[in-house]
Formats: structure tokens, C-alpha cells, sequence
């Protein structure tokens, strides 16, 4: 079946859209804009479409073909407001700075953690060998209910990790001034993982010759996932 069946944009144009919109901080005018300077005239209304559409058809793609996490979660959570009531979004990232799982929830309590906990298990495949997390309680009971083999760390400071990985959501979040439902917020969240992940270089810590072939290859997966 022709993903892009009945769209009068090519393929190119539309994942070029998608892609800009989930790797940087830029609106759908903002994009729009981007486009025009090339001769494309496309409105900002197309672009959001497009994104909510095949932002999570290739996010699928991608965690499908993903080369697996590692054997420690750093996990957090923080509040979000979505029409003006708090919500919480959970989230796990392993020892290289990859998103295992982000999942907006209502609660933070101990079956919010169960849920969430579930989640890591089924995107992991198995138990992780040590998850780390700040003192809520609710981590707690997840963990002797689910996984009471794994090790489990509350140290201060250790899960600064998974704390830096909210900003660029943030960073999102103002941008479009709040999310405006949880269905939106998720969507939204689940894509902006998975290019993250896909993206996610180091390139700080390699040479720029190593750092180039990795984006090169970042590219190509990019390109199957969105054929």
C-alpha cells in the first residue's frame, strides 16, 4: 500500500517537513516558511496534518528497527498542564541518553508506576539490570511488585540524566504554548523520541570524521522509515 497515496506533495517534501518539525524547535509557520524559500508553497495547516499523520507512522518504523537500549534506566517524571490540569509525564532514558519510553498519565501514584513499569518491560524486552530514581514512593512499589531483582538506586544527583532529557520537551512545550489534549501531548512526545533517539550522536564525544558517518547512517535509517 502507497503511503503517500492521494497526497498532491511528493514523499520528499512531506518527510523533509516532518523531519524538521520533530529535530528542531521550529512551528508549522516556521516550516512553511522554510519551504517557501525553497518554491514550495505549502500552508502551515498541511504541515500539521502531515506531521500528526506520518510524525507517528515513522516513529513506529523506527522504534521497530531500533538496535535495543541498555541495562540501566534513569526514570522521572515531571508536570505538565494540558487545558489548565496537571499531568505527569514519565519518562526513561538508558545510560547513553536514548528514550527507552515517555508516557503522559493523570497520576503519579503506585499504579502509574505499575503502568509505566509495564511499558519499559514490554519497549525492553526483559528487565533492566538497575534503574535509577528520585525518592517518590511510587517507584517503590513498581519495583518490588515488577522487577524486585533489579537494583534499584535513589542517590542524589544520579538521575540527572533522565532530568536533562525533559528540557528540550520543555523547550517544546513553550513553544506551542501548552499541549492542548493528552492524545495531542502523546503523539507529540512518542515522535519526538523516537528522531531523537535516531539523532542522538554524542557528537562531543568522537571525532568529526566518526561524527559525520554517524549522521550518515542516521540519514539512511531515517530515509528507510520514511519510504
Amino acid at each position: 500500500m502507497n503511503t503517500y497515496k492521494r497526497y498532491r506533495f511528493p514523499p520528499g517534501i512531506i518527510s523533509y517537513a516532518v523531519w524538521l518539525y520533530y529535530r528542531f524547535n521550529l512551528s508549522h509557520r516556521d516550516i512553511e516558511d522554510l519551504l517557501a524559500g525553497r518554491g514550495i508553497a505549502v500552508t502551515r495547516e498541511s504541515v500539521r496534518l502531515w506531521c500528526i499523520k506520518f510524525g507517528a507512522l515513522y516513529a513506529r518504523r523506527l522504534k521497530r528497527k531500533h538496535r535495543g537500549y541498555g541495562d540501566t534506566f534513569y526514570i522521572d517524571e515531571v508536570f505538565v498542564k494540558i487545558n489548565g490540569k496537571q499531568h505527569y509525564l514519565w519518562r526513561a532514558v538508558d545510560q547513553d541518553g536514548e528514550v527507552v519510553d515517555v508516557f503522559l498519565q493523570a497520576k503519579r501514584d503506585g499504579a502509574a508506576a505499575r503502568r509505566f513499569f509495564k511499558r519499559l518491560l514490554r519497549s525492553h524486552g526483559g528487565e533492566p539490570r538497575k534503574i535509577v530514581t528520585d525518592k517518590l514512593r511510587s517507584y517503590g512499589v513498581a519495583h518490588r511488585e515488577l522487577i524486585p531483582e533489579t537494583v534499584h538506586s535513589t542517590q542524589q544527583y544520579e538521575n540527572n540524566r533522565a532530568e536533562q532529557s525533559h528540557e528540550a520537551t520543555r523547550a517544546r512545550e513553550r513553544a506551542m504554548r501548552r499541549f492542548k489534549s493528552m492524545k495531542q501531548a502523546q503523539q507529540f512526545v512518542t515522535a519526538h523520541a523516537a528522531v531523537s533517539n535516531l539523532f542522538n550522536l554524542s557528537r562531543h564525544l568522537v571525532r568529526a570524521q566518526h561524527y559525520r558517518d554517524l549522521r550518515t547512517s542516521a540519514f539512511e535509517e531515517w530515509n528507510r522509515a520514511v519510504t
